[in-house]
């Protein structure tokens, strides 16, 4: 015979199971939406070459929906002394990430696929590179291991008809195509 204590017990370890499939989910990581990441991000700063010159660069990240999980991304970078990395493709949602997966083959064979995650993180929209993957894809100076632009600078973008005729999307769009049909 169960006591009133034993009782108690009891219900609170079944009302914690019962709880525990909500508090999992709860943790989890909201699923992305390729509409929370669309628009045109940029960020305007004072750049310099090694002979002491100062010039202003820009930053731009375009992000543009091209699929329910799936959007077009252009990352353009500037560094010093006029180094500079540039990275396009179709990226899908991925959990609380847009990940761009590379189609083209590493450079070299011992190295991995070039793989680019964009996430929101705090005030700021997170470009990463984890393992330096994408290397190939920046000069010297340049890297798009944990780069970031803030989410104010965030703007529609007005220049879609002159975006969409740009190789950059349309090879973009040709490669996603291919490698979506059998």
């Amino acid at each position: 015979m169960k006591t009133r204590a034993g009782l108690r017990f009891t219900l609170a370890t079944v009302g914690l199971i019962a709880a525990l499939p909500a508090a999992v989910h709860a943790s989890s990581p909201p699923e992305t939406t390729v509409q929370s990441f669309a628009g045109r991000y940029s960020t305007h700063f004072r750049n310099g070459l090694v002979s002491g010159e100062e010039y202003w660069s820009d930053d731009v990240v375009e992000i543009v929906p091209v699929g329910e999980r799936a959007a077009y991304i252009r990352v353009w970078l500037q560094f010093y002394n006029g180094h500079s990395c540039d990275i396009w493709g179709v990226g899908r949602a991925e959990g609380a990430r847009l990940v761009y997966h590379d189609p083209n083959p590493p450079p070299l064979p011992t190295l991995p696929h070039c793989t680019l995650s964009l996430s929101h993180h705090g005030p700021d929209l997170l470009i990463e590179d984890a393992e330096n993957t994408c290397k190939s894809y920046c000069g010297m100076r340049g890297s798009l291991m944990h780069q970031t632009l803030p989410l104010t600078s965030r703007r529609p973008i007005t220049y879609m008809r002159r975006l969409r005729d740009s190789r950059n999307y349309r090879e973009a769009m040709t490669t996603w195509k291919d490698r979506a049909t059998p």
